[in-house]
């Protein structure tokens, strides 16, 4: 898969997206990049510890957060991505569900979109993708964690998401699939889907795992956000064991050692 100027080889190697919040209210790291030098200190600092991609962010997704009109969040993010594609030698990856701003990232110079309705929110957002000719990393969400037959249904629901990309002109080669940990899910379902995550790879896309510091985390060692980093290493070392192709997580350094780790061990396991 290219991303970018960059081939990422997504059937051998889990590979580390750097999360870069440019918002004031993020569950996580609010406020602490949403200054133009803080944020591209930060994504110099996120590639130098071996992050492969930068997800610039606009608006937090938190659990009760506050949408922003379409303007607002193109004038937090586009300014960032065009800043670190202009001093940075990396792929770009806009985390937006709103084709307006997907479409002024893209403008600004993004190389990715990530899009945490699966295209579902924004009736025109694949037709965007789809335009433009980039990749995009499509999550599975819902508004309520209601489910007959969950992982059937999570299934189902990424399928509906495949359609769409497919009807719009998206390529396949230039899908990512994220099961939405923390997203329209109960304790037990994000649990569940990581523990099967081998189930999604039916499909035949690349998966991503973004499970960094989230709730789930939280709740099972009663711990706040910034204590967050074991459980996260471990959901990394299940991603690699998984399959995955991503990570999505804000501590880059140990992340990355982890999956080297983890594929050194499977490496040898193997040969």
């Amino acid at each position: 898969m290219k991303i970018g100027s960059k081939d990422f080889e997504v059937n051998k190697h889990t590979y580390v997206m750097g999360i870069l919040n440019v918002t004031p209210d993020s569950f996580s790291d609010g406020g602490k990049f949403n200054d133009m030098d803080k944020a591209l200190m930060r994504a110099e600092e996120m590639i130098s510890e071996g992050a492969d991609i930068i997800d610039i962010g606009g608006e937090s997704t938190r659990p009760g957060y506050i949408q922003l009109s379409d303007e607002e969040e193109i004038e937090r993010t586009a300014p960032v991505v065009e800043a670190v594609k202009c001093r940075f030698d990396i792929p770009v990856s806009l985390d937006t569900y709103k084709s307006k701003v997907a479409l002024a990232g893209i403008k600004a110079g993004a190389d990715l979109i990530n899009d945490i309705w699966g295209l579902k929110y924004d009736k025109n957002m694949a037709a965007v993708i789809a335009e433009s000719g980039l990749p995009c990393c499509l999550m599975h969400n819902r508004s309520k964690p209601d489910y007959n037959d969950y992982m059937q249904d999570v299934a189902a629901d990424l399928a509906e998401t495949i359609h769409l990309a497919g009807k719009a002109g998206i390529a396949d080669e230039n899908i990512i699939l994220d099961p939405g940990v923390g997203f329209g899910k109960t304790y037990e379902n994000n649990l569940e889907i990581i523990h099967c995550l081998e189930e999604l790879r039916i499909f035949g896309y690349p998966i991503l795992l973004g499970t960094s510091r989230k709730s789930v985390i939280g709740l099972t060692l009663d711990l706040p956000a910034t204590q967050r980093v074991e459980g996260t290493l471990v959901t990394t070392v299940f991603a690699v064991i998984k399959g995955c192709s991503f990570v999505r997580v804000h501590d880059i350094k140990e992340n990355v050692r982890a999956i080297r780790m983890a594929e050194a061990i499977l490496m040898q396991g193997n040969s």
